[in-house]
């Protein structure tokens, strides 16, 4: 028997993570994955399991999330409405832009060339930044925390900043990018890897933030990064201030997909 043809499409969404244990499905905790899952069969009628461009932890945030789902019928035609019908259905931490045709085997997480992510630090105690930020009041040296983040280029092998006991083939990853900017009160960490291993960005901030409180020097910060040794680096900071902010594919993944 012929199998029916599947239609594949991206999800392009966002998502205050503050409410979730992260995006992933697990047992006996509410995720971004599962909910988007209930709302998509509802609205489709048929059970859906989307797959993600990569899993954040709990409290995480994203400004831009990819995943992917198939169907066996052709919606093209009606995905914005689709798209209005799912945004009433979702709460209100999590919304989608849109839905983008893609060919059968385009997948959301294998597929991505890179990833960006923001961490955000305030200087001062701000009510409105409060939920969307990591409040430091001591003094930092920012110039250190970027001369000690270029050494991050010279590096491919991030144990020493990865949470232990995680089932990954590998810890290495390509560092792209990665500095702090200032805007204000606030300072904002900039990081894109091929790829992240879990907590990795919390525990390169809280190391840099050693680097900038003179807790550390910049040579103990290679030091840390040569040992994989996860104790040896700092403290991992708050999910509250994580953005992931950009997935990046290559250009031909959204082109148009003939009916």
């Amino acid at each position: 028997m012929e199998s029916l043809q599947k239609y594949r499409y991206f999800l392009n969404l966002a998502y205050n993570g503050a409410n979730y244990s992260g995006w992933q499905i697990q047992p006996n905790a509410l995720s971004v994955q599962q909910t988007i899952d209930e709302a998509i069969s509802t609205i489709l009628q048929q059970e859906i399991n989307i797959v993600g461009c990569g899993r954040t932890d709990t409290g995480v945030h994203a400004k831009e999330f990819f995943a992917h789902f198939d169907l066996d019928k052709n919606i093209s035609d009606k995905t914005e409405d689709i798209t209005k019908r799912l945004n009433h259905f979702l709460p209100k931490d999590i919304s989608i832009f849109k839905f983008i045709p893609v060919d059968s085997d385009a997948h959301a997480r294998f597929d991505a060339v890179s990833r960006s992510y923001k961490y955000i630090v305030s200087r001062r105690k701000d009510p409105f930044y409060k939920d969307f930020s990591y409040y430091v009041h001591d003094n930092l040296n920012i110039d250190k925390m970027n001369e000690a983040a270029q050494i991050l280029f010279e590096f491919t092998d991030f144990t020493s900043f990865s949470k232990l006991h995680t089932q990954v083939k590998t810890n290495n990853c390509k560092i792209l990018q990665a500095y702090w900017g200032k805007k204000g009160h606030l300072l904002i960490f900039n990081i894109t890897a091929d790829r992240f291993l879990r907590n990795m960005v919390r525990a390169i901030v809280g190391t840099l933030l050693d680097v900038g409180r003179d807790k550390k020097t910049i040579e103990e910060f290679k030091n840390i990064i040569e040992s994989k040794n996860r104790s040896n680096a700092g403290y991992s900071v708050p999910a509250q201030g994580l953005f992931l902010t950009k997935v990046d594919y290559p250009p031909n993944i959204f082109s148009p997909v003939p009916s």
